[in-house]
This record gives structure tokens, sequence and C-alpha cells, in this order.
């Protein structure tokens, strides 16, 4: 299958050349991409490197590790790639790993794959404590938001996907920041794609990240809380209404008057100094028992129900168009 390679670049002139030469034959197209960095490392390429293999494209204005990338997406998509990967420029990542990480796709049993820094207990313990907390902490709230409940370590950039999956995604709407991993996977829950995650060691030597833990923390809490509010609402009321719908209805409605209801019961006791009885204690704890029971319900469905039929194995017997904005043609299948 024919695959490309997508190389944000921005601060990694010490590192790209290295990770280029490392990029194996069977990649047919490199698209580096110079995010208006301060080191020119665009100029550096082209001045540097004579793979015939390598187009650098240029951003007059930082746009951000999204950008970076949705820009070689685009430019991988004209070039009729079929599986496009992308690597960081900083040297975290094997480039020989490619071809383990573009199998699956190419024998049909995933749409996305991505890097698992945490599948190893040796690999953990060398990760940095601050990267450590952070993506294990962000990987739980985007089990959330995504669906993706058997997936680790969703900030990994080290991924690669399907043409047709990613011709469906609308690119003008992914985030260009440093939430575009964690988009990307929200968005492809929603179009109900197969992921899989991949075994990987990262390499931490001089290279310098631009994300600061603390002053993303909220805006991701905030942006995964609206995700999960509207795959939920999405998934279990408007695209299909089950018996998990209910329970994660009845559920919510009986844990809040349970606790409501048990908190004004206990301060009117305090108030009052009349202990409550048992009728009044029952009536706070059985909704609790009972609510809490539904949501692991819901729960349980919600993990059961991952993604397991890729979308590029679906048939389309017709014409369609990909999304506008995309940077796709259209597809015969």
């Amino acid at each position: 299958m024919r695959i490309a390679v997508v190389i944000p670049c921005f601060k990694v002139k010490r590192h790209i050349e290295d990770v280029i030469a490392r990029i194996g034959p069977e990649v047919e197209h490199i698209f580096a991409v110079d995010d208006a960095c301060p080191e020119d490392s665009g100029g550096f390429i082209e001045k540097t490197l004579k793979d015939p293999r390598l187009t650098v494209l240029r951003h007059k204005t930082n746009t951000g590790v999204g950008g970076a990338v949705i820009t070689g997406y685009r430019a991988a998509l004209d070039a009729d790639a079929e599986i496009v990967v992308k690597v960081d420029g900083d040297g975290q990542m094997a480039p020989e790993l490619i071809s383990q990480f573009v199998q699956p796709i190419a024998v049909g049993e995933a749409d996305y794959v991505k890097g698992n820094r945490f599948y190893s207990g040796t690999a953990v313990r060398e990760m940095p404590w601050v990267r450590l907390f952070g993506n294990a902490f962000l990987s739980f709230i985007t089990k959330l938001s995504s669906g993706y409940w058997s997936i680790f370590d969703p900030t990994n950039g080290f991924t690669a996907i399907h043409a047709r999956t990613l011709a469906s995604i609308d690119l003008d709407k992914v985030s260009q920041r440093y939430f575009f991993e964690s988009d990307m996977l929200i968005r492809l829950g929603d179009l109900r794609a197969v992921v899989i995650d991949i075994p990987m060691r990262a390499v931490y030597a001089d290279e310098v990240s631009g994300l600061r833990v603390g002053r993303v923390m909220f805006e991701f809490l905030w942006r995964h809380l609206v995700a999960t509010l509207k795959r939920v609402i999405y998934m279990y009321f408007l695209r299909d209404f089950s018996l998990a719908s209910l329970n994660l209805l009845f559920g919510v409605l009986l844990l809040s008057f349970g606790i409501m209801f048990g908190a004004v019961a206990w301060s009117e006791s305090v108030a009052t100094g009349v202990p409550a009885t048992t009728g009044t204690v029952m009536l706070s704890a059985l909704p609790i028992v009972l609510g809490f029971q539904m949501l692991l319900f819901f729960a349980s469905y919600d993990i059961a129900s991952e993604p397991t039929v890729p979308i590029q194995r679906l048939r389309i017997t017709r014409r369609i168009p990909m999304l506008v904005g995309s940077g796709a043609k259209t597809d015969d299948k």
C-alpha cells in the first residue's frame, strides 16, 4: 500500500536529519511541515537531505502541532496515499516501527493505530514523572470522551491512519494545538472507527517540549467534559436508544435524588438534634444504591460496545463525496 509520512517540524533541527534518514523504503512520500520554525527546519532539510521522497511544506505563521499535521495530512491525501503515518521530528520515536504501525491497517484489522508507551514497566520507569502522571490522567478522561476504553496513552503522537478514515474527518474542525491527538480520537469514536495500540518506547534526551501541563490542564478537562456529554447524548439518545440509555437516565436521576434528599435530611437532623428515622435513611440510601448499580450497568455496556468493524472494510456501492474541507477527492468503492 502507498504509505506517506507526515513530520511536524518546530525546533527539531538537531534531530530531524536522523529521523528522516531512518525512514525505511516502504514509505513512498515524506512530508516535513515547517510550522514557522524559528530554526528554519524546512530550509535545513532542503539543504541537507536529498531524499527524492521528501517534500517540505511551510507555514507563514505557527499553527501548532495539529495545524502542521493537518497540512501534511491534506498533502498525503492529494498524493493518493493509502496509509498516512505521523512521526514527530524530535527523535523520541523510532521510524523503524513504521512497518509495525501500518500492518494492522494494511490487513484490514484497524482504521487508526497509535503508539502506547505504557505497555512495558521498564519504559514507564524511564518516563519523567510529570509526563507519567499527566498521561495517566488524560488516558482515563479520554476513555470517557472517545469511547475507546481499551486504549491508553492518548497524547502519543506516533500514529497511522487509513486514507479513507482520514478523508471522513472534517479536518477544518480538528484542534490545531496540543489537543490534536485527543480530538482525533474523539472524532474517530464518532465515526465508529477501530483504533488499536502498538507497544513502543520513547527516547527522552535533550528535546524540549512546548507543552505546559498547568496551562492546558483545565482546557483539556473542559474539552473532554463537553465531548463526553456530546458522545453520550448522541450515541444513547439520538443515534440509538437501548436498555443502557434507560439505565443511564434513571441511574442519574436516582443517584441525584438520593444524594440531595440525604443531604437535606442530614442537615435538618444536625440543626434540630433529632436523629433521622430508619425510613428517612432508607429513602436516601436505596436510590443511591440503585442509581449506582444502574450506572455500573451503563458503563459495562459502553465498554463492551467499542467499535470492532473497521470503516475501511465497510462496502459502499455508490460514489460518495468526501467531506468538504478534508482535502480529499471523491472515492470509488
